[in-house]
């Protein structure tokens, strides 16, 4: 049996109760203390008992009070009745309850995986165990943590952030249970798991945009921030940068850096890459001569204003794919045309971008050619007194100026017909059309268009039947 000190213990017979007296009961303890004797309905108690058992005739059960330590030991009782012997024992152990439990520590302000702590739980009580608790959790021994003095001592080596705790010691013997309050440690870590946040998520910003970078790290206690713009410290502290109103010349690779005061350890950031552009304005596509001849060289070159990064050329709607007579250069700048030819007419857009923006311009290219192909229609045989007309034509841009020749003699200019009412017999000849271009300063006469004109003679002549 178990007890506590100051509790009342009950040493219960398995005796049924009885009316008639036993001839005779002796209760004692280690064979040698009496506590009561009982004959013929007189008692006899040990004197350190008196006042604190309640005997029970009918069963010869003992009650014992006010329970000391001293009251530990081995109880027997010896019955005699009707010329028969009874005897039973019991043991029993008196504890003093476990009180004052309290738990001090070396330390409760630590840096992780350079410190270590002791904790030592010490409590009133008699026969204590201890366990300790981090959390809901018991304390085992590992090669960080050893358990000494019966338990009542912990140490954690090498202290990591598992163990902050809170810890407890519970204490116990057979009888009661005391638990300690809480006693948390303070363990310091990082900076670790740095984290450089842009926001907006971009690389690209047009001049005038605002950006924001955070810095985010784990770390006890709360970091100190230090940043950088392509590794030169700024005057900016805190876990937040605010560019505001940016720059060209704040284009760059930015990074922060966390450093703990406690555990005196940093941790720098990967850079994040900031461009700051100027928005693509005033694109235009110039011509290296404004009215292009067939078979000269001719450039188109495309300019804008802001952070140019690409060109791409079309024509007539589609990406262009240069012909042997193309040259682009200059990072697409720059398209020559080494011998233009009227085949390279069209529209050519060229397309200017940057990741934040784009621009467009357009140039017509029309090749000036000619004259080619000069031909006079009209009749090569007419009679007197009609009226004579000769029209003349060449492949020419721009359109060709004619001049007429009659015998190599000019009659006619800045017309492409040439008319006469009432012809004479002295225009037959040879007439001639000659083109020209006032662009490509080009001249081209036509083939000799013969002419006769017939008299009214020759006319009744070839009517009238022979003599």
């Amino acid at each position: 049996m178990n007890a506590a000190v100051g509790e009342t213990v009950m040493f219960t017979t398995t005796l049924t109760p009885t009316e008639k007296p036993f001839t005779s009961v002796n209760w004692n303890v280690n064979f040698s203390t009496p506590i009561i004797f009982v004959t013929n309905s007189e008692n006899t108690i040990g004197p350190e008992y008196e006042g604190r058992i309640t005997f029970f005739p009918s069963t010869a059960s003992l009650e014992l009070r006010s329970l000391t330590l001293n009251d530990t030991g081995e109880y027997f009782v010896n019955i005699v009745q009707d010329g028969t012997f009874l005897n039973g024992r019991t043991t029993l152990v008196i504890y003093e309850k476990v009180s004052n439990v309290l738990v001090t520590s070396s330390s409760t302000d630590l840096v992780e995986f350079s410190g270590s702590v002791s904790l030592s739980c010490s409590a009133s009580g008699s026969s204590l165990s201890f366990l300790w608790l981090n959390g809901s959790s018991e304390v085992t021994t590992s090669d960080r943590v050893q358990l000494t003095d019966g338990g009542s001592s912990l140490t954690i080596i090498t202290v990591t952030r598992s163990d902050q705790g809170p810890f407890r010691c519970s204490v116990s013997n057979p009888v009661s249970i005391g638990t300690s309050d809480p006693v948390n440690l303070s363990i310091s870590y990082g900076p670790e798991n740095i984290n450089l946040i842009l926001s907006p998520p971009q690389g690209y910003f047009a001049v005038g945009s605002d950006i924001s970078l955070t810095c985010s790290v784990g770390s006890r206690l709360p970091a100190q921030f230090k940043w950088f713009l392509n590794g030169d410290q700024l005057p900016d502290t805190g876990s937040e940068l605010r560019l505001m109103n940016v720059q060209m010349s704040q284009s760059g690779n930015y990074s922060c850096q966390a450093f703990n005061s406690k555990t005196l350890r940093s941790q720098t950031s990967q850079p994040s890459a900031i461009t700051v552009l100027e928005k693509i304005s005033g694109s235009s596509v110039k011509p290296s001569t404004n009215l292009p001849v067939e078979g000269t060289s001719v450039n188109l070159t495309c300019e804008a204003s802001g952070s140019v990064f690409t060109r791409n050329w079309m024509k007539d709607g589609s990406y262009l794919t240069p012909t042997d007579n193309m040259i682009l250069s200059d990072n697409n700048r720059v398209l020559t045309f080494n011998t233009v030819n009227r085949k390279d007419n069209g529209e050519y857009f060229c397309q200017i971008s940057n990741p934040i923006s784009s621009d467009e311009a357009k140039y017509i290219m029309i090749a000036n050619y000619g004259p080619e192909n000069v031909q006079i229609k009209g009749p090569n045989k007419i009679n007197i007194k009609g009226t004579l007309k000769l029209t003349c034509s060449a492949e020419s841009t721009p359109s060709a100026r004619f001049t007429w020749f009659f015998n190599g003699t000019e009659i006619l200019t800045n017309s492409a017909e040439y008319i006469k009412e009432e012809v004479e017999l002295s225009d037959s000849g040879n007439y001639i059309c000659q083109a020209w271009n006032n662009i490509t300063e080009r001249t081209s006469s036509s083939a000799v268009h013969g002419l006769t004109v017939t008299g009214m003679y020759d006319t009744f002549m070839k009517s009238s039947p022979a003599i």
